[in-house]
């Protein structure tokens, strides 16, 4: 004989608790992904090294032309042509008229591509380009922007 009367269990309500958990898990995610989206890195652009090369700081607005092995022009992660390249810098010349502008070119790409590219800088009225390079001693492949 069981003379014990069975309980029924509480329903349970809405639990802080994981949500929290849940949460900060989330925004740690978001911040790193948010950290690392702020660092242009081009894996399929291959910089030469240089052996003076220091390290930049990166700054947040900061403009990359990355000019691939085979021509091809990216800012902003898309490809462009170069009329689409010179709209796109005129209109940030327009917004910041002392606007840095960061280019990585490929060590296989042809140099008058590069010459090019810097003239487009230069038509749209851009005037403070810096060359990217890889330090020595480093990964050339998707390596963080070095000036000489």
């Amino acid at each position: 004989m069981n003379f014990r009367t069975r309980t029924q269990p509480e329903p349970r309500g809405f639990l802080i608790a994981p949500m929290v958990d849940i949460l900060l898990v989330l925004l740690g995610f978001f911040m790193l992904t948010w950290s690392f989206a702020r660092q242009e890195r081009e894996l399929d652009v291959q910089m030469p090294t240089a052996g003076e090369s220091k390290e930049q700081r990166r700054s947040v607005g900061e403009v990359i032309i990355n000019v691939k092995s085979d021509g091809t022009l990216v800012m902003n992660r898309r490809p462009m042509s170069p009329e689409a390249l010179l709209t796109a810098l005129s209109q940030v010349a327009k917004l910041y008229p002392d606007q840095a502008v960061v280019l990585r070119g490929d060590q296989r790409v042809d140099y008058g591509t590069i010459v090019r590219t810097l003239d487009l800088c230069r038509k749209a009225n851009i005037w403070n380009v810096a060359f990217a390079t890889a330090i020595p001693g480093t990964a050339v492949q998707g390596s963080a922007p070095a000036t000489p």
